[in-house]
């Protein structure tokens, strides 16, 4: 079979979401099956109100932080298959040329499902490294009786074993479903543009586009058919700058409403998840114009000019991530101080802070410019020799 152990090391974006979102739920969820044990023993009603205020922030976290990275991790499988499949499109035509079925094909990917269980084992082992610190800050005042650390098979369950075999079985699935394709088609590398198109209600609608896009410049064009084309890696690119947005804002309000410790571990999660998803998305982009690229630049047309019709339409899709995770911290923190903490004492109001969204804003659109201007440097350098060789 022509996949193989080795490939799930590409899968390095899945690896590191799954990593972070055991890590957080790991810390949270340990704690609140720890906390169970000593509840009989508060009688305090300041100590009450805390463990129902940590209970309840443990189950916020782990379902908002696991819920999100789940999904973006599902959507980044079927990502890595799909463009697997697109690149190895002959090798797998041959495979159907010689009689092999689409299920024993489609079998073959649950080696996908591995990234996962990678990724959630080191998080899970991980979080035990700093789990007596995270245990300590959370009872930092002393108002709940002391308790240790204790290891939950249960949650080497749910958090590391079911979501391995989940994903090798949504990658097996997602594979079956890819593969239903002519073998001719396979073998020509051709790539389906959807069988669900409905070409007699759309082709009026297209000839008209085309006319239009006739009186278009080149390059703005070109900007528009590399965003449609790509338009899984617009979700990630929007992760990307969601996750930045949303992670570093929240951790400087962490410092009034919950731990330092906490607040660095969130813009650590959300720097990492930022880079990571950008430099995936990114790098495919360039990988699947290099062709065009060398084109562009054999008729004359500058590195600047390059680099900003090939990734320049995603940056409004990075902003618009940007915002939706302004908005997303907010409400959260928002719902947290004014329903979870509602019955605390000297919990402090929470508003948006301005300066904070300002400071973070310039932040992103440093960081991005300098990453695209760096990928932009990267395409000049591209050898036409090479490219063209492909």
């Amino acid at each position: 079979m022509i996949v193989s152990i080795k490939d799930i090391f590409k899968l390095t974006g899945i690896f590191i979401i799954s990593f972070c979102a055991v890590f957080v739920c790991t810390l949270f969820l340990n704690f609140n099956m720890d906390i169970v044990a000593v509840k009989e023993q508060i009688v305090a009603e300041p100590a009450m109100m805390l463990y129902n205020a940590q209970v309840m922030v443990g189950k916020v976290v782990s379902a908002v932080s696991g819920g999100c990275l789940l999904i973006t991790s599902v959507i980044m499988l079927f990502f890595y298959i799909k463009h697997y499949i697109d690149m190895h499109k002959k090798e797998l035509g041959i495979l159907k040329a010689l009689g092999y079925p689409n299920l024993k094909i489609a079998g073959g990917f649950w080696v996908f499902g591995l990234s996962v269980f990678f990724g959630t084992a080191a998080g899970f082992g991980g979080s035990f490294l700093l789990m007596p610190t995270f245990y300590d800050i959370q009872n930092e005042d002393k108002l709940l009786p002391e308790f240790e650390v204790h290891f939950h098979p249960v949650l080497v369950l749910f958090l590391v074993i079911l979501p391995t075999i989940l994903f090798a079985l949504l990658a097996v699935a997602y594979s079956y479903g890819k593969l239903k394709m002519p073998v001719l088609t396979l073998l020509r590398g051709e790539i389906l543009k959807g069988r669900r198109e409905k070409k007699g209600r759309k082709e009026a609608g297209r000839q008209s586009a085309v006319l239009k896009e006739v009186y278009q410049p080149f390059l703005t064009e070109l900007r528009k058919s590399t965003v449609k084309q790509r338009a899984a890696l617009v979700f990630f690119i929007t992760f990307a700058s969601f996750c930045f947005s949303s992670m570093m804002q929240m951790s400087f309000s962490m410092k009034e409403l919950a731990s330092i410790m906490f607040a660095i571990m969130v813009a650590a999660i959300g720097m990492i998840l930022a880079c990571v998803t950008l430099f995936l998305a990114t790098t495919t982009v360039i990988r699947a114009n290099t062709k065009t690229i060398a084109m562009l630049r054999v008729f004359g047309y500058s590195r600047k000019e390059c680099g900003r019709s090939i990734l320049g339409g995603y940056r409004p899709f990075a902003y618009i991530g940007f915002g939706i995770g302004t908005v997303y911290q907010y409400a959260l923190l928002k719902i947290t101080v004014s329903v979870i903490f509602a019955d605390m004492e000297n919990v402090p109001d929470y508003g948006f802070d301005v300066p904070v969204f300002l400071i973070t804003l310039a932040a992103f659109a440093v960081i991005y410019e300098l990453v695209m201007y760096y990928y932009a440097i990267r395409i000049g350098k591209l050898s036409l020799k090479e490219i063209m060789l492909e």
